[in-house]
């Protein structure tokens, strides 16, 4: 990543239709935003900048690679990313007072009176929604070389075990009724 400035679009300057930007981020830039539990990570981001009179459609497209550990196993797994997203700019005169009572995170204010946009932020946050909650081997591939098997053996004994306490809880409830009926069948 160059600088912070290489997010930035001067939309000032740019005829009213459609523009296409491109970026790659990698871990560096990962770094300088905050924690992930990734690593290794390179996106690509097409941005494509539909310019109106008073407002711009934004669309992002992520696609990349990056190295996540396994929620099921615990080993590293080679993850694709890709998802679309896209936002709603709006020029106003108070786009502090809009973007507090704007309850749709797809809609920006901006003041009539800028020129530049930046999109860092933005494409931090969509890389980052990019990957799914839960990141696992797929069935396919689960117990494969690359799975943690140690890992999944105490998996299967704890599900067994659990599997067992609450088929006795089940049936320990139903054994006060049992003995109920037997009560009430032994008198006339």
């Amino acid at each position: 990543m160059a600088s912070k400035r290489a997010f930035e679009i001067a939309f000032v300057g740019l005829k009213p239709g459609i523009h296409e930007f491109s970026y790659e981020v990698d871990d560096k830039f990962f770094a300088e935003k905050g924690n992930t539990d990734f690593n290794n990570c390179q996106a690509r981001i097409k941005l494509t900048l539909d310019k109106k009179s008073s407002f711009m459609l934004l669309k992002f497209e992520i696609g990349g690679k990056a190295d996540v550990t396994c929620d099921r196993c615990g080993n590293p797994l080679k993850m694709d990313i890709w998802d679309e997203f896209n936002m709603l700019v709006k020029l106003v005169e108070n786009p502090d007072e809009m973007n507090e009572q704007e309850e749709d995170p797809d809609v920006y204010y901006i003041s009539k009176t800028e020129s530049h946009i930046d999109v860092g932020n933005w494409i931090y946050e969509f890389v980052l929604l990019s990957f799914p909650m839960q990141k696992m081997c797929s069935d396919a591939e689960m117990g494969g070389p690359q799975c943690n098997r140690e890992v999944l053996e105490k998996l299967k004994a704890m599900e067994a075990k659990e599997l067992e306490t609450n088929a006795n809880a089940l049936w320990k409830g139903l054994e006060q009724f049992k003995k109920v009926k037997k009560v009430k069948g032994n008198k006339p």
